[in-house]
C-alpha cells in the first residue's frame, strides 16, 4: 500500500463499538444527570405517596383510654360499648381507681382520654380529652362520644383538660419547626459539602455544631417571640431544635462518608419520606398505619417532635427517651464519619511537607 493510501486510511477513524459508546457515555457528565432525573422523579412520587399514606386518611388504630370506674348503670355501659363500636374496636380501655390516678396517666401520657361513669348530674358520663396529646385524636374521641352519647340516651360531657396554645388550634406549629430543623439540618452538611469542601473532619463536625445552634436559635425565636404562635420554653426547645439540626447534619455526613454523591438519597429516605410522616407531629401516632406508629419514635424527627411536645405541653413529665434517639443517631453518624474520615470526599489535602515527613 502506498503513503498516499495509508494517509486516507488514517485519517478515517472507525465506527465506535457499542462497549465504546457504553464506556464514553459512562465517563460523561450524562449518566449522572441521567441518574438524577430518575432518582428526582421517583423520590417526587414517593415523597407525595409517603405523607398522603400517612395522613390523608387518619385511621384510629389503638387509643388509651383511663376508665374511672367500671359503669354500672345499663346507660354507662351502652356507652362504652358504643364508644368501642364506633371506634371500631380501637379504644383501649385502663382501669384505674380514681380521678387522680386517671388524670396522672393523662399527663403522663400513657392515656389520650379519660372516662368517668356516673359523673355529674343525671349520672351520665364525663369524657375528659387532651388536645394536646393530639388534635386529631381529641376532635375524635370528642365527636364519638357525642353521637354515641345521642344514640344512646346518655348525657355526656366532653372537656379539654390540656388544650393547646392559641395560637396554634391544631397542634402543627411543633411538627413545622422539628421540620425545619431536619430539614435545615441535612441541607446545611450538604452545603458545608459543596462550599467548605476543605474541612477537615473536627472542623467539619465543630461547624455542625455552629449552624445547628444559631439555626435552632434563629427557628425558635422566630416562632416564639417573632410570630408568638407558641409559647416555648425557649432555652429548652432552642437546644432540641439545635440537637435535631445537628443529628441530621451528621446523619447526611454519614451517608456522604459511606456513600458519597449518592448520600442523599438515604438522607432523604430516612429523615423525610419514612421520618417526618411517622412523627407524630401532623397526625398523632394512634391514627398513623400501626408500623409507621411504632417506627417514628425511633427516627430523629418522631424523637424530636415528641421531645418538643412534652417540653412545651408537659413540663412536669418530662421523658428521656427522644433524647436518647437523638443522641444514638448523632453518636453513630459521628463515629462513623470518624473512623472513615478518609473515604469522605472533603478534607484539605495534606501539604508535600507533610507527606514526605509521614513517609
Amino acid at each position: 500500500m502506498s503513503e498516499g493510501d495509508a494517509g486516507r486510511h488514517g485519517s478515517h477513524r472507525r465506527p465506535r463499538t457499542r462497549r465504546e459508546h457504553w464506556e464514553a457515555y459512562k465517563n460523561s457528565p450524562f449518566l449522572p444527570a441521567t441518574v438524577l432525573v430518575l432518582i428526582i422523579a421517583a423520590a417526587a412520587g414517593l415523597f407525595a405517596g409517603s405523607y398522603t399514606y400517612a395522613m390523608a386518611d387518619p385511621t384510629p388504630h389503638r387509643i388509651p383510654a383511663a376508665l374511672v370506674s367500671r359503669p354500672a348503670v345499663e346507660r354507662g355501659a351502652a356507652f362504652v360499648a358504643g364508644m368501642e363500636k364506633a371506634l371500631d374496636a380501637s379504644l383501649e380501655l385502663r382501669d384505674y381507681p380514681d380521678a387522680t390516678a386517671a388524670r396522672r396517666a393523662l399527663d403522663e401520657q400513657k392515656v389520650f382520654a379519660v372516662v368517668r361513669a356516673g359523673a355529674g348530674d343525671g349520672g351520665g358520663v364525663a369524657l375528659d380529652v387532651a388536645g394536646a396529646s393530639g388534635a386529631s385524636v381529641a376532635e375524635l374521641l370528642g365527636k364519638a362520644a357525642l353521637d354515641v352519647g345521642d344514640a344512646t340516651g346518655t348525657r355526656v360531657t366532653v372537656q379539654d383538660v390540656k388544650p393547646l396554645q392559641r395560637g396554634d388550634p391544631r397542634g402543627l406549629a411543633l411538627f413545622y419547626i422539628s421540620l425545619a430543623a431536619v430539614i435545615m439540618g441535612f441541607l446545611g452538611a450538604i452545603q458545608l459539602s459543596i462550599h467548605a469542601r476543605g474541612l477537615n473532619p473536627a472542623e467539619r463536625i465543630a461547624f455542625t455544631v455552629a449552624y445547628a445552634l444559631l439555626g435552632g436559635f434563629a427557628i425558635a425565636a422566630a416562632v416564639d417571640w417573632w410570630l408568638g404562635a407558641v409559647n416555648l420554653p425557649f432555652v429548652q426547645s432552642w437546644l432540641i431544635l439545635a440537637f435535631t439540626m445537628f443529628t441530621s447534619g451528621m446523619v447526611f455526613t454519614m451517608f456522604n462518608t459511606l456513600l458519597g454523591r449518592w448520600a442523599m438519597i438515604p438522607t432523604w429516605g430516612v429523615m423525610v419520606l419514612l421520618g417526618n410522616p411517622s412523627s407524630g407531629g401532623a397526625v398523632s401516632w394512634p391514627l398513623l398505619p400501626s408500623l409507621l406508629g411504632h417506627i417514628g419514635r425511633w427516627l430523629p424527627p418522631g424523637a424530636s417532635v415528641n421531645a418538643q411536645h412534652t417540653a412545651v405541653y408537659y413540663q412536669g413529665h418530662q421523658f428521656v427517651f427522644p433524647y436518647l434517639v437523638l443522641a444514638a443517631w448523632a453518636l453513630v453518624s459521628c463515629t462513623v464519619f470518624w473512623v472513615w474520615r478518609h473515604r469522605h470526599p472533603g478534607g484539605r489535602a495534606r501539604t508535600p511537607e507533610h507527606a514526605a515527613t509521614a513517609s
